[in-house]
């Protein structure tokens, strides 16, 4: 939707609301509706402003402490919500909304160095020096329950209803009870400008995933978070509820594996070649540089305490950081063939911030580009089996020392990010250190 366009719907009354939105740590949207006539009038020439806490709050948006671009010492100020009208939207599941994403800008005009999309922008210009851009796709895995959030909250989130009760992976009768709701998120998000490709089940009972057509990094993420907080708006609208949480619970969790490759200056593939599993030079530069820096990146890929919980032996999460041809037991899988081909990072669940995890794609690349990195041989057979690998981090804790003690994460993303989101998984882990769990209850309460 072009400016022009949203002028001329607010001017006759079929656009009244304006969502202008950010993305947060954790990857939510946030950010205000705004009267439309007012963002015409107000917001188009000089954005919005909105406290600068929103990057430094805990997930029940509570202030904490460690954060140096924002605390009480600094006075929780505003920074400045930027329209980037090449994301300006129809959001046809809310009746008279539009939709635009923003960057961030301190009120002096600077970017928000922790702000997440500006972070992946910072990494994609990087690329850009090399000739190279990056395209990308999100393979994005929910469950579906038959409670609404409002129930599933009052239920404190147990003996909810899932909308299957057995494994529909794949079953186009299983995934029929469901397909109302999955055909309106499908619809509604081709209407705001996606382009869905297929939605099928899952083994866990009601899970399915909704597939979009790649793009390049930028869209793809943006594209990523809409459907998101779309689908999520859409499931409550019906009366029902569905989460991306990495491991809601004993079953398969929740994956989000990104399709990654890279075109040169001729929007060709720039790692299709004649070497090992069809790559190029370059693009084995890029799956050497995607290895070397998984453990040390694991934290802008498995955000959570949670995230952590999938990766167990057969359970389709990896555990060991190998690369494969069309081995779905490694942790880089490459896929597809010709100019479709790419490489799938397999260890993101759906509870990672796609900015950040692209951003760190972009990274990883540039660093075997940059040293000249010699990938290892393919690997055949059963990587859970390995045991001379590398491995996906077990603990939030372990990966938030390899993110500290990384080199190379603060050489691409500089001392500042690095010490941001290190911050933000220490707040995570002390509030789960003091927490009591049912685990503990159950065990304890009664017995010891």
């Amino acid at each position: 939707m072009y400016i022009e366009d949203l002028d001329v719907s607010v001017g006759n009354g079929s656009i009244d609301t304006v969502v202008l939105a950010l993305t947060d740590m954790q990857g939510r949207l946030q950010g205000k509706r705004l009267h439309g006539r007012y963002f015409m009038d107000e917001v188009v020439a000089g954005g919005s402003e909105g406290c600068n806490y929103l990057l430094a709050v805990d997930v029940d948006m509570n202030t904490v402490d460690g954060y140096e671009m924002s605390s009480w010492a600094r006075g929780y100020g505003d920074f400045v919500m930027k329209p980037d009208f090449a994301t300006l939207r129809k959001v046809p599941w809310q009746p008279g909304t539009a939709l635009v994403l923003a960057d961030l800008e301190t009120t002096d005009g600077l970017p928000v160095y922790a702000s997440p999309r500006q972070i992946l922008k910072r990494q994609l210009a990087r690329l850009a020096e090399h000739g190279l851009t990056a395209y990308a796709g999100t393979e994005l895995e929910f469950v579906l329950y038959r409670d609404s959030y409002e129930k599933a909250f009052e239920k404190n989130y147990r003996g909810l209803v899932p909308a299957n009760q057995y494994n529909v992976d794949y079953s186009l009768l299983g995934t029929a009870r469901v397909e109302p709701l999955l055909r309106r998120i499908r619809n509604d998000m081709f209407g705001a400008g996606l382009v869905p490709e297929s939605a099928k089940g899952e083994c866990n009972f009601g899970q399915h995933e909704i597939a979009f057509r790649y793009a390049d990094a930028l869209t793809c993420a943006d594209h990523h978070v809409i459907y998101k907080n779309g689908a999520k708006e859409i499931a409550a609208q019906e009366g029902m509820s569905l989460t991306f949480m990495a491991k809601p619970n004993e079953r398969e969790g929740n994956s989000c594996h990104i399709h990654f490759s890279l075109r040169g200056r001729d929007g060709k593939s720039a790692m299709l070649g004649d070497g090992p599993g069809h790559l190029s030079e370059c693009g084995e530069r890029v799956v050497a540089g995607l290895l070397a820096t998984m453990r040390e990146f694991s934290l802008m890929f498995a955000p959570n305490i949670n995230s952590y919980k999938r990766y167990q032996e057969g359970s389709f999460a990896p555990t060991a950081l190998r690369w494969g041809v069309d081995n779905r037991t490694c942790a880089l899988r490459m896929a597809g063939h010709g100019q479709g081909m790419r490489v799938e990072n397999r260890v993101p669940g759906g509870d990672v911030n796609p900015y950040l995890a692209i951003a760190a794609l972009v990274a990883g690349a540039l660093h075997g580009i940059e040293n000249g990195l010699e990938l290892e041989p393919e690997f055949i057979g059963n990587a859970y089996q390995d045991q001379s690998a590398s491995r996906v981090p077990e603990t939030l804790r372990e990966a938030q020392h390899a993110w500290l003690d990384s080199d190379i994460a603060k050489k691409a993303f500089g001392d500042d990010v690095v010490g941001h989101y290190a911050n933000m998984a220490q707040v995570e882990l002390s509030a789960f250190d003091a927490a009591v769990t049912d685990w503990e209850l159950r065990r304890g309460f009664e017995r010891m």
